[in-house]
């Protein structure tokens, strides 16, 4: 059997370039990894595409949760100043609000209180925010007010309001 030492100089498409050394025992093994070049290069194209996609999906998870984050606290902030307001007219001339309406600010406070903010991926975190807006109208409707949450406004709302 004939053995040949052969150096092997391998480049990575950014430039660098590293050498290996094999020793191929016969002709065959030549040719073997020339058949092989194709799944060679597939493996290396899928290792680098799911590292470069791990990366990317990381950096886009970042800035959508972020995003949601904003939004879902912005909204929290809304009913929490809503609650202030409600419970300083109580404050001022306890006569205000119904015993019904009042009942329901208190239940609204309860709830926003115990919003999971640390855990925002908590199940109970969705049931909350449903229920704070379900209690929002339900207040809203009694004291015959329009009163609606809707959000930061976007760029086209804002070019449509002639600012």
């Amino acid at each position: 059997m004939q053995q040949n030492h052969y150096d092997i100089l391998i480049f990575d498409g950014l430039g660098e370039v590293s050498m290996s050394s094999q020793t191929v025992n016969t002709v065959e093994d030549i040719f073997d990894s020339s058949l092989n070049l194709e799944d060679t290069h597939y493996k290396e194209g899928y290792s680098e595409g799911y590292t470069d996609g791990l990366s990317s999906g990381k950096d886009e998870g970042n800035q959508v949760g972020l995003k949601t984050g904003f939004e879902v606290g912005e909204e929290l902030g809304f009913y929490r100043g809503c609650i202030e307001v409600w419970n300083a007219a109580i404050l001022v001339e306890p006569t205000c609000f119904s015993s019904r309406v009042q009942k329901n600010i208190k239940q609204m406070d309860e709830l926003l209180r115990k919003y999971p903010f640390p855990d925002p991926e908590n199940e109970s975190a969705t049931d909350t925010i449903d229920s704070l807006r379900l209690k929002f109208r339900t207040i809203s409707a009694t004291l015959n007010i329009r009163l609606e949450y809707d959000g930061y406004p976007k760029a086209s709302t804002i070019d449509k309001s002639g600012f």
